[in-house]
């Protein structure tokens, strides 16, 4: 698959210094990264979420400030 990427060039001239110290090219540096990326990507959680997941006393109007929906949601 080819595709493109916009690398600014301050980092494409250290990508290409780099691939040169270690005798491989730029292709094979930017592939070992997107695979070492995709590796220790998370796993989805595969958790069901119940809606509503904020309940009102009138449903139908919810008025809800970012407060209470930090009260309310846990975020990581």
């Amino acid at each position: 698959m080819r595709t493109t990427v916009d690398i600014p060039d301050g980092m494409y001239r250290r990508l290409k210094a780099r691939a040169a110290g270690e005798g491989r090219s730029a292709k094979a540096l930017i592939l070992q990264g997107v695979e070492q990326v995709l590796k220790s990507a998370p796993v989805a959680s595969g958790r069901r979420v119940t809606l509503p997941i904020v309940q009102s006393r009138r449903p139908g109007t919810v008025r809800i400030d970012n407060a209470r929906i930090y009260d309310v949601i846990s975020f990581p």
